[in-house]
């Protein structure tokens, strides 16, 4: 009788630890977004044949919001679409807006098919573009070619 006493003594005190647990998982907090009044900043839009990501930045290169394609749900070939890219830029764009960002430079990078989509979608969301540069690495002369294919 003793043991069975035991042994529910001790069911007792793991199911209170249990609770405990849950109590500390519980009263974790979010830290919440601070809104900076920042006017300015970069927009970085880099166009992959595959993907198309955007980040805003303000003067400084500090990172205020960001977005792609795949992020906003895209996957396999529509993620390199220009509709992706206008939907991706419009989400890192209403980010940034809520900040306070009214005036972007907007830097270009990459081959893809979303590069004049995201900017459209920018300007659209009310940014004033102050300029656009292309930032795409060009190769002077690069990597030697491969041998000539033998058939």
């Amino acid at each position: 009788m003793n043991k069975k006493n035991e042994k529910s003594a001790k069911s007792s005190e793991l199911k209170d630890t249990s609770k405990v647990v849950n109590k500390k998982i519980s009263t974790f907090k979010k830290k919440k977004k601070i809104k900076k009044n920042i006017t300015s900043g970069i927009a970085y839009v880099y166009s992959t044949f595959n993907n198309t990501i955007i980040s805003i930045a303000d003067e400084s290169g500090n990172v205020v919001s960001w977005s792609s394609a795949g992020a906003k749900g895209f996957k396999g070939s529509r993620k390199s679409t220009p509709y992706a890219a206008q939907v991706a830029a419009d989400d890192a764009g209403a980010k940034a807006y809520e900040q306070g960002l009214r005036t972007l430079t907007v830097q270009v990078k990459g081959p893809g098919s979303g590069r004049e989509t995201a900017l459209r979608s920018l300007q659209s969301r009310g940014f004033k573009i102050l300029s656009i540069k292309d930032t795409t690495p060009m190769p002077h002369n690069g990597a030697r070619p491969p041998k000539r294919r033998r058939v």
